[in-house]
């Protein structure tokens, strides 16, 4: 049976059952009485409404919970974790903080498993513990990780593969070269098409820094907003790229998990606003 965890009231805990927040192998149907099997997965969204964001959490939305990972959607804007120039307004420090909260402890609650670029959205995964951070970072290549992209022009193909050689110079830009550096790998689909632009659906075969943004600008078409890598235009204030899937195996339970998000407003609105929803799974 299922009851209140650490720092949860009896009326917390069934507030978060009303509201659909938790999960049995992806039942939304459970009860306080709903009785768990030995493997069984639980999840807990996040307090309150899923899918939205709570307090204190700046804009990061928690859309996956358990006692061995988080998985957000995090804001364009903010950083993935500290820097010299920056140390609490992070998606990193929000999250630990959010989650000491919750589970009334000062132990640090999040570990960082991954990062998205300050100007990126979209989903990012965490730990509940340095051995759960390990073991995801070990079998990191095993997760399933793609992205949209909004691009100047249209690719003359409808799919097709970048590789490419990159390497970053002093300036801290990323350029792709003819020996050496890191083998970038990355596949690309047309999701929608119009005049100016095009929606990508992007899957990571490496995870090279600025990978996506650097290759989409050496086939002459690069992402929306990106003046840093050749873009001309930038409608939306932002750059025009989201992670959109997060594919794994669950570290411990081994259960499979797909976690999707949608192409945010200001990016639909670049390819004509809802018309745009048919191409993009959600």
């Amino acid at each position: 049976m299922i009851s209140p965890g650490p720092g949860l009231s009896r009326k917390q805990a069934k507030e978060l059952l009303r509201f659909g927040a938790v999960t049995v192998d992806g039942m939304t149907s459970v009860r306080h009485d709903t009785r768990l099997m030995p493997g069984d997965l639980v999840t807990i969204a996040q307090r309150g409404h899923r899918g939205t964001a709570a307090p204190g959490l700046h804009g990061l939305k928690i859309i996956h919970l358990d006692d061995a990972i988080v998985v957000v959607n995090k804001p364009v804007g903010l950083l993935s974790m500290g820097s010299e120039r920056e140390k609490d307004r992070t998606a990193h420090r929000i999250l630990n903080e959010h989650l000491k909260a919750i589970a009334n402890s000062k132990a640090q609650q999040a570990f960082i498993v991954h990062r998205l670029d300050r100007e990126t959205s979209g989903l990012m995964m965490f730990a509940r513990t340095e051995l759960i951070q390990a073991t995801l970072q070990d079998n990191w290549k095993a997760v399933t990780k793609k992205y949209f992209a909004v691009v100047e022009g249209q690719p003359s193909h409808p799919h097709g593969t970048l590789t490419d050689h990159l390497r970053e110079n002093k300036s801290m830009l990323v350029r792709r070269v003819d020996t050496g550096g890191e083998v970038a790998i990355t596949h690309y689909r047309v999701l929608a098409r119009q005049a100016q632009r095009s929606l990508l659906e992007l899957t990571l075969a490496t995870g090279r820094k600025h990978q996506i943004r650097v290759q989409l600008a050496g086939l002459g078409h690069p992402v929306v907003g990106d003046r840093r890598y050749g873009a001309r235009t930038g409608p939306a204030q932002r750059l025009a790229l989201h992670s959109c899937e997060l594919g794994f195996h669950h570290p411990v339970s081994g259960a499979a998990i797909e976690l999707r998000s949608a192409l945010p407003d200001r990016l639909k609105n670049l390819m004509g606003g809802p018309g745009v929803a048919a191409t993009n799974r959600t």
